[in-house]
C-alpha cells in the first residue's frame, strides 16, 4: 500500500473535480496545478501550489509549455526504493508526486466540431499524454487519473482507503491511462493520415461493453462504440451481439430509401422482406408479405416514424428489434404490451468510414459499398428498352443486392421485394430459389424486375428468368460472354440494363 501525500492536477474538463480535490484537502494530500484548474481548485477554496512555484518557469508559448519540466516529471518518475533516485530528488529539491490527474485535449471532439485545421493542431495534447505516460510507467508507486470518466472511482478509492492506494490499483489506473493515450495517437494519426500513403493501419474505439455472449453461447463477446451516439434504446431486452450484427445490416439498407415509406426485414443480416410504400403501414404490410415465415423472430428497421395502426400490425408477430426514426407515445404503449420487444430510436443516419476485419495473420480494409446507382446509370443493351416503371422496379431490386450474400439474384416488383435467392455457389441456384420463394408465398412475378449482384457468364439466368415470366433484368456486364444474354433477351422481347458496377458481398 502506498499513502498519497502530493498530487498534481491539470485538466481540460472541470466536472465532478470539485468533491476530490475536497477529499484529497481533508486527508492532507498537497496539491500542485496550473492555470485554470489552479484557478478552479483555488475558487474551491482549497489550496493549491502553483507548478509555475515549483518549477521557477511560467506557462510559455502560450500555454504550450507548462509541466515539461525535470521538477515535475522528475517527482513522477522517481523510484521511491531506488536510492540514487531519492537521492537526486534531494540533490535538486524535486518533490515526489503520488497521484497525477490529467486529461487531454478534446482533439477527436475539434475534429468532429470543425475544419480548422490550425484548431485541430493546436488541440494535441503534448504536456498532458506526457505526465501520463510517464505516471502510468511509474505505477509501482504514482496512482494515474488519465481521463474524467474516472473521477468518481478515484472519490470512492480516496474515500474507501483514506488516501492510500494498493498495488492492484495502480496498475488497472495505469492500463486504462496507455489506453486513453493509446486511443487519442490513433485519431491524431487518422486524421493526419488522411489521403496519405501510409501502410500502418489503426483503429480504435472506445466504451467497450461485455455482451452476453458472442455468435453462439459458447463465444465471448464485446462491443466497443458509443450506440448511444446515433441510437436510443427505448424499451426492451439488452442488444445481443447477433442483434447487433443484424442491427447494422438493417440500418445500412433501410438508408438507401430516402423517397418514400420504406420497410425492411432483416434475418441473419439479409433481408427476406422491403417494400416502399405512400404509408408506414402499407409498407410495413407489403414488406411482410415477402417473406412472413422467416420474418418471425427478425429485426425490422423503417425510415419513417412509427404511428398506433403500424405498431398494432406489427406487434401481430414476435421479432427482436425495430428501428425507426421515432415513436408516437401510443405506439410505444402498444409495444409495452409484450416482453424482451427492443425498440430502438435512430438518432442520425451512420456513414462508416473503412470497412475491416481480421483474417489469416493480419487485417484487410476496403472502402463501403457506398455506389447507389441511378436511372443515369443505366446502359440499356437490348432492342426493347425498360419502362418507366420498370427503370424504378430495376432501381430499387438493385439496391438489395448490394446488401444480400452473394451469389444473389432479387425479384421485385412496384416497389417489392418478392423474393430474393442469395449466398449461393451458382447464380443459376440463386435464381430458382428466388422463384421458387415468390411462388411459395403466392406471388405473381410476371412482369417481375430481376437483379444480379454480378454478370452472368451464360445465357441461363436470363433464359429460366423469361420462362418465369420475368421481362426486365438489370446486371452490371463486363462478361467476356454479355452478347450470349444480351442476344437470347433480344430474341425474346426483354430488357436489359447494365450498370458497370459489381456489388458483391462475402
Amino acid at each position: 500500500m502506498k499513502k498519497i501525500k502530493s498530487a498534481l492536477i491539470s485538466v481540460f474538463y472541470k466536472d465532478e473535480l470539485a468533491p476530490i480535490v475536497h477529499e484529497m484537502h481533508k486527508l492532507g494530500i498537497k496539491i500542485y496545478s496550473t492555470g485554470g484548474t489552479q484557478a478552479f481548485i483555488e475558487n474551491e477554496g482549497v489550496p493549491v501550489v502553483a507548478v509555475e512555484e515549483l518549477t521557477s518557469y511560467p506557462s510559455i508559448l502560450g500555454g504550450r509549455v507548462k509541466t515539461l519540466h525535470p521538477k515535475v516529471f522528475g517527482g513522477i518518475l522517481a523510484r521511491r526504493d531506488n536510492q540514487s533516485d531519492a537521492a537526486q530528488l534531494e540533490t535538486y529539491e524535486i518533490p515526489e508526486i503520488d497521484l497525477v490527474i490529467v486529461d487531454l485535449y478534446p482533439f477527436e471532439e475539434t475534429v468532429a466540431q470543425t475544419d480548422d485545421e490550425a484548431e485541430i493542431i493546436e488541440k494535441i495534447d503534448i504536456g498532458g499524454v506526457s505526465l501520463i505516460r510517464a505516471a502510468a510507467k511509474n505505477y509501482n508507486d504514482v496512482l494515474i487519473v488519465a481521463a474524467r470518466n474516472y473521477y468518481s472511482e478515484l472519490l470512492a478509492l480516496l474515500q474507501e482507503k483514506q488516501g492510500f492506494t494498493a498495488p492492484e490499483d495502480r496498475r488497472l489506473f495505469a492500463a486504462r491511462a496507455f489506453d486513453t493515450c493509446s486511443h487519442y495517437d490513433t485519431q491524431i494519426f487518422k486524421y493526419l493520415a488522411e489521403g496519405q500513403d501510409i501502410t500502418g493501419f489503426r483503429e480504435s474505439h472506445t466504451g467497450g461493453r461485455t455482451l452476453r455472449y458472442g455468435e453462439n453461447p459458447h463465444q465471448q463477446a464485446k462491443f466497443y462504440g458509443e450506440l448511444a451516439d446515433v441510437f436510443e434504446v427505448l424499451g426492451g431486452k439488452e442488444l445481443s451481439y447477433n442483434n447487433l450484427v443484424d442491427v447494422d445490416a438493417a440500418v445500412n439498407l433501410v438508408a438507401e430509401f430516402t423517397n418514400q415509406p420504406t420497410f425492411v426485414v432483416i434475418k441473419h443480416t439479409n433481408a427476406c422482406g422491403v417494400a416502399s410504400r405512400p404509408t408506414v403501414l402499407e409498407a410495413w404490410n407489403a414488406a411482410l408479405a415477402g417473406d412472413p415465415v422467416s420474418a418471425f423472430g427478425g429485426i425490422l428497421a423503417t425510415n419513417t416514424k412509427i404511428d398506433k395502426a403500424t405498431a398494432e400490425a406489427i406487434n401481430e408477430i414476435f421479432f427482436e428489434v425495430l428501428i425507426a426514426p421515432d415513436f408516437d407515445a401510443d405506439a410505444i404503449e402498444v409495444f409495452a404490451s409484450k416482453k424482451n420487444r427492443i425498440l430502438i430510436k435512430q438518432k442520425k443516419t451512420i456513414t462508416p468510414g473503412k470497412q475491416f476485419k481480421n483474417l489469416l495473420n493480419g487485417v484487410i480494409e476496403q472502402d463501403p459499398d457506398w455506389k447507389t446507382e441511378t436511372a443515369a446509370d443505366l446502359t440499356p443493351v437490348t432492342t426493347v428498352k425498360p419502362t418507366d416503371a420498370e427503370i424504378q422496379d430495376l432501381l430499387f431490386a438493385n439496391k438489395l443486392v448490394k446488401h444480400l450474400k452473394s451469389n444473389t439474384i432479387v425479384l421485385a416488383k412496384n416497389g417489392q421485394l418478392l423474393a430474393m435467392g442469395c449466398g449461393q455457389t451458382s447464380r443459376v441456384d440463386a435464381l430458382e430459389q428466388a422463384i421458387a420463394k415468390a411462388k411459395k408465398f403466392g406471388f405473381d412475378i410476371t412482369g417481375a424486375a430481376m437483379a444480379s449482384d454480378a454478370f452472368f457468364p451464360f445465357p441461363d439466368c436470363v433464359e429460366i428468368a423469361d420462362k418465369a415470366g420475368i421481362k426486365a433484368v438489370i446486371q452490371p456486364g463486363g462478361s467476356i460472354k454479355d452478347k450470349d444474354s444480351i442476344d437470347y433477351c433480344n430474341e425474346h422481347g426483354m430488357a436489359m440494363v447494365t450498370t458497370g458496377t459489381r456489388h458483391f458481398k462475402h
